[in-house]
């Protein structure tokens, strides 16, 4: 068993749609960022990618290659899962915290996870998600961002072994 952790956070701004767990959201504001700016998907990658061994998301999917401009977080999170395939590693358990003052998480809670777990290859009911405030404090606070955390197990899948 192999255990990950993973943060993302992101500026919001004017012109862009909120993109949370692969589920657009209806708000106003949406994360600036190189790819669709999707903290929780980002989040959950990186803490596969730790659980691995293989670093980070700005390793594999650097803002500095045009080809992931725009891209989906979703595609993030597969291409992150088929690195795993090739360390014999399959995901067993995600949890996750996005920290954001609004828009509120828990009414898409379910379609996030369902939208998560597709990308992943995993069933919904091993993701969990969770959202809390910082009670005014910080740039979530103030609403200038959202930030998420996140935590995976893997496990050895058969084949090679992991490590």
């Amino acid at each position: 068993m192999r255990v990950g952790m993973g943060f993302d956070a992101h500026r919001l701004g004017d012109g862009r749609p909120l993109v949370l767990g692969g589920v657009e959201m209806p708000f106003p504001r949406g994360l600036i960022g190189h790819s669709d700016g999707d903290v929780l998907a980002h989040a959950v990658a990186d803490a596969l990618l730790g659980a691995a061994g293989e670093g980070d998301i700005g390793r594999h999917f650097p803002d500095s290659d045009e080809r992931y401009r725009g891209v989906s977080g979703l595609v993030i999170l597969s291409g992150v899962v088929g690195m795993l395939r090739g360390h014999a590693l399959s995901v067993e358990w995600v949890d996750t915290v996005v920290i954001a003052e609004e828009p509120k998480v828990a009414p898409v809670a379910g379609e996030m996870k369902e939208r998560m777990a597709g990308a992943i290859g995993m069933s919904a009911g091993a993701i969990n998600i969770k959202a809390t405030t910082t009670e005014g404090m910080g740039f979530t606070g103030r609403g200038e961002g959202i930030a998420a955390t996140a935590v995976a197990c893997l496990v050895a899948s058969g084949g090679r072994p992991a490590g």
